[in-house]
């Protein structure tokens, strides 16, 4: 068996805005697998600024994996503990290697282009007027579950523009998340989330930073809306430390991001713990090209799933893969009269 990387910039097809800054590109890593007459192709996502890997030793422990690939998945899994985008490339290159199909990592009727996934609509930062033109691309496309960036403009203008929103559609034709990544103080944040419960939204995530488990659990008991954690699972490894996050903060959801945090075996243990406490959850892609969005999208369809996942990044991108992924009136699918391009 022999492995390989090689490193992919992907162009944005416009600066995306978030309260951490403006995206232009985004750097991404595939690992691919050899043996005898079959090959297997997994992504590492790593996303600078927010990866707990993001490391000057990054590339370094991608060489190490694949010059010690014969030691197998769940050793190298084990390994690379401190690098969730690694382990989520392990993991889907072994699955790869060893599917009919390399890019069809988990067969089901999503794979066989017989079911599709609802997904939201993301809307990025900017100008009221850029906003409501992504809104109304987003309508155009058969939205119903759309996603706004909050907390890197001005709040009553980001305000205006959900309001503006909500007086065209009620909750039951137009659900409305919104993410702040952090953005909100804790002094500020439950007057803020008051004025988003009068919208109606559906949730916030991740209103105020990570790492402060005190005031986010107090946001948590008092919210007038739910609140999903995101940012606070990264870096969180160890179960029993999963489980005492969850057991202090007490959130109402949790949003899972299988490249920041252990790839679909880490997932799966923060889905574990969530239900076991009624806390719900969905599953988001994290910026990946369309072949780590291929792969999470797969797994999330085995996971019988209720309402929209995140999984509409794959279009944002000028350079990405080919692929057979298709978005169409707010689903997400697999059409298997598309080809992938090859990987360079």
């Amino acid at each position: 068996m022999k492995a390989s990387y090689s490193k992919h910039i992907l162009d944005f097809n416009e600066p995306s805005g978030t309260s951490r800054g403006i995206l232009r590109q985004k750097e991404t890593w595939f690992l691919i697998l050899k043996e005898n007459e079959r090959w297997g192709i997994g992504e590492c996502g790593l996303l600078k600024g927010l990866s707990c890997d993001d490391r000057p030793d990054y590339e370094e422990k991608l060489k190490w994996v694949c010059d010690h690939i014969h030691l197998g998945k769940d050793v190298l899994y084990k390994e690379m503990r401190a690098f969730p985008s690694i382990q989520m490339g392990i993991e889907t290159t072994f699955i790869s290697l060893t599917s009919e199909d390399p890019f069809k990592l988990f067969p089901s009727k999503f794979t066989e282009s017989e079911d599709t996934l609802p997904i939201n609509g993301l809307m990025w930062m900017g100008d009221q007027s850029f906003m409501m033109d992504q809104f109304e691309q987003k309508l155009a496309s058969g939205f119903k579950c759309i996603k706004m960036k909050v907390g890197a403009i001005d709040f009553k203008k980001e305000l205006a523009v959900l309001k503006l929103i909500r007086q065209r559609f009620s909750k039951n034709e137009i659900s409305l998340r919104v993410d702040a990544n952090g953005a909100f103080t804790p002094k500020e944040a439950l007057s803020k989330l008051e004025d988003l419960a009068a919208l109606e939204i559906h949730s916030i995530e991740q209103p105020i930073k990570s790492g402060q488990w005190e005031a986010m659990a107090t946001l948590c008991e008092n919210t007038p809306l739910p609140i999903a954690l995101d940012e606070e699972l990264i870096g969180v490894f160890d179960l029993e430390q999963k489980k005492h996050l969850l057991d202090s903060i007490k959130p109402q959801l949790i949003i899972l991001k299988p490249s920041f945090i252990g790839g679909f075996k880490g997932s799966q243990e923060w889905i574990n713990l969530a239900q076991r406490q009624n806390i719900g959850w969905w599953i988001t892609s994290a910026l990946e090209s369309n072949v780590g969005l291929n792969a999470i999208s797969q797994w999330t369809y085995t996971l019988n799933t209720n309402g929209p996942q995140g999984l509409g990044t794959g279009s944002l991108f000028t350079n990405n893969v080919d692929s057979p992924l298709e978005v169409k009136n707010g689903f997400i699918g697999y059409n298997n009269a598309k080809i992938w391009s090859k990987i360079k």
